[in-house]
């Protein structure tokens, strides 16, 4: 379901830029970054690349990247960027539940950035991301937060309580899976809508384990001093919206 990202490319490859947001920049990908570690070397797969600005800071790192995207207007924003500062990056477009271009056991890392919460069939891009890691390989990714980020199903409650404004993350249906339309507004009064998908916390671990991966690291995002200071939800550094997770492919 590509074309609510398709509608809003222009938007978001402006919005993101080559460092991310503040979200991505101050919150998020820090800790995405310090999971990943030194990718010099490697053969990388972006999976869910949108416009490519992780591609580019792992390919400027010395790796050799592919970035794939199920949106083809993300795609061009990406490639268009390539061809401006070629990097040698491959940009396909492609589900993440079928890489049917990509060879087997052909990475040694596959990176996700805010992506397989988005993923309708994210059983089969976990599946494909294992398949195309060779032994040992790596798959690292960060999503929204299932125990406390539920579109429609959680929020924050500000209660004051002696002295004190306190804020509550108050969360239900975690145990059950569902879709919602998310929606997304432009400076110009644009908007659109894209879909998301919750599952329980143990879901996804459940798909690494079947797709041969094991998970060697669980961490959950703090904000920085930056992001406190220019976010209105400073409440994130007492409860975590976001995790990254890295596994190892331990079998074939």
């Amino acid at each position: 379901m590509a074309e609510g990202w398709d509608a809003m490319a222009r938007w978001y490859d402006d919005k993101q830029g080559e460092e991310g947001d503040l979200w991505h920049r101050e919150l998020i990908d820090p800790t995405l970054w310090r999971v990943i570690g030194d990718p010099a070397g490697l053969d990388v797969l972006d999976l869910g690349c949108g416009n490519g600005y992780v591609a580019r800071r792992m390919a400027r790192a010395g790796a050799r990247v592919t970035g794939v995207d199920a949106s083809p207007a993300m795609v061009e924003r990406a490639r268009a960027h390539e061809a401006r500062q070629p990097l040698g990056i491959t940009y396909l477009v492609a589900d993440a539940a079928r890489l049917d271009a990509l060879a087997s056991s052909s990475y040694d890392l596959v990176v996700s950035n805010m992506v397989l919460m988005n993923v309708e069939h994210a059983e089969g891009a976990i599946h494909e991301a294992s398949r195309v890691l060779r032994p040992g390989g790596r798959f690292v990714a960060s999503l929204s937060h299932p125990c406390f980020d539920i579109w429609e199903s959680s929020g924050w409650q500000i209660e004051m309580v002696g002295t004190q404004r306190i804020a509550w993350r108050k969360v239900r249906g975690y145990r059950q899976q569902q879709a919602a339309k998310v929606p997304w507004r432009g400076p110009q009064g644009e908007t659109w809508e894209t879909w998301t998908y919750h599952r329980p916390l143990s879901w996804y671990f459940r798909r690494l384990r079947e797709a041969g991966l094991a998970v060697t690291a669980l961490e959950e995002p703090k904000p920085t001093e930056v992001f406190l200071q220019e976010s209105p939800q400073v409440w994130i550094a007492d409860v975590p919206l976001h995790c990254v997770f890295e596994a190892i492919k331990v079998s074939r």
